[in-house]
């Protein structure tokens, strides 16, 4: 139960403010909230206990994100104060103390650093100290509104924070292994996965994707999906991670409004783009992983522009016309029944990243499909849309509008997230 005190009873109701909400009134709360104010008790505070800790908390975190003349220092902890969802608070004295002065450093890319730290405990975190916040503090607050409430095997875990003036800092639980994209993009020094264990990872993918979707009051959609924002613990068991461009939204909602193009070029979905092929939703996130299972299965990028013919510089198009043509895909060192699963997951892979949104399955298909024996799953129509000229066109005129840096953690990440205006 969410409750907001009256800061001036003597008022009339329609005139009241209300701590945690920054100068929003009564009227305004219920409006935003969608409760009707003969469900409301009224005295000195108001229950809104038909209202969702998380509905109120993102809405005031809109709301603080609205008032642009406020520094993102004061629309932060106006957002802290309205919710009820927090992990721990550390001091940054708190920060200093785990990481040593911040001895140990793990990575680094545009949202800022990555420390090692220690906890009291003797468990390991990794603390990801945010640069200077965009957006009038909104990447700090979306990615505590998002993942501060998550409990998830697959989706990596925020154990607290620090908000100190310009210091915002995140602490996560530690990933020893790193993220996914070094093992894609393969390297001497790392250790090389077996496809098995790829095909494991892509269910444990899958299924984090599958709670943001659906296992929470709130619908979670991600909109930055890739091998660098998924992170393997000392078992090599997957997390999702990285929220900073997470949207919530009520789970009724089929059809979400973006003011802005959010993602990561090459994990896209075309309606992000493209207003004519379909609204956007949480099919944005299928296609993103669609395109990383594709990677996975691979063990390669999707895009080689350094390709001898043009058929093999999208990949999904060059494994589309294989499985077709029942060509056989030479991988070297694979089983009988390691080549059935990633012949499975190249055909979820297409499927996932159909060009209609509708076109898409749910999460929760995509486990099915995963589960489930290859032969109950049908080959999906090419995918329709033109990669070399959607790609290069992205690359070449939008890369000057990027507004947003990377907010990965663990290893400097090369593939930039963009947040530009939609065409």
């Amino acid at each position: 139960m969410t409750r907001l005190r009256c800061s001036c009873c003597g008022k009339p109701v329609q005139q009241r403010r209300y701590s945690g909400g920054e100068g929003l009134s009564f009227k305004g709360l219920l409006q935003i909230v969608g409760v009707k104010r003969s469900s409301v008790l009224l005295g000195g505070a108001f229950d809104l206990s038909k209202v969702s800790d998380s509905k109120i908390a993102i809405e005031l975190g809109r709301i603080s994100g609205r008032r642009r003349h406020t520094s993102a220092y004061e629309n932060i902890e106006v957002f802290l104060r309205g919710s009820t969802l927090m992990p721990i608070r550390y001091s940054y004295k708190d920060i200093k103390k785990m990481t040593k002065s911040f001895k140990d450093k793990l990575g680094e890319g545009g949202f800022g650093s990555v420390y090692k730290g220690k906890l009291r405990s003797g468990a390991f975190v990794a603390i990801k100290m945010l640069g200077k916040s965009k957006g009038n503090g909104q990447d700090f607050i979306s990615e505590v509104a998002t993942i501060g409430r998550i409990h998830h095997a697959n989706v990596v875990r925020l154990i607290g924070f620090c908000v100190e003036r310009s210091k915002c800092t995140l602490v996560y639980e530690f990933m020893p292994n790193g993220s996914l994209d070094k093992y894609i993009s393969s390297k001497d020094d790392v250790i090389n996965l077996t496809y098995k264990k790829m095909y494991e990872i892509s269910i444990g993918v899958a299924r984090g994707i599958a709670y943001l979707h659906q296992g929470c009051d709130m619908q979670i959609l991600h909109f930055d999906i890739k091998p660098h924002n998924i992170l393997l613990d000392e078992n090599f068991i997957p997390k999702v991670s990285d929220f900073g461009l997470a949207k919530l939204y009520p789970n009724d909602n089929s059809i979400v409004n973006l003011t802005a193009a959010r993602g990561t070029i090459g994990y896209m979905a075309p309606e992000l783009f493209y207003k004519n092929i379909g609204g956007v939703s949480y099919k944005a996130d299928v296609y993103s992983f669609g395109m990383l299972l594709m990677e996975m299965a691979s063990k390669r990028r999707n895009l080689n522009p350094h390709a001898d013919r043009s058929s093999q510089l999208f990949f999904p198009y060059w494994i589309y016309n294989q499985l077709i043509e029942e060509n056989e895909i030479e991988m070297d060192e694979i089983t009988d029944e390691e080549s059935s699963n990633v012949k499975k997951m190249f055909i979820i892979a297409l499927w996932c990243i159909q060009l209609k949104p509708s076109d898409r399955p749910a999460m929760n298909k995509v486990i099915e499909m995963l589960e489930g024996n290859i032969e109950n799953i049908e080959m999906p129509p090419k995918p329709s849309f033109c990669p070399n000229e959607i790609i290069e066109e992205d690359l070449e005129v939008k890369s000057n509008e990027i507004e947003s840096d990377s907010v990965g953690f663990i290893e400097e990440d090369t593939t930039e997230p963009l947040l530009m205006n939609s065409a």
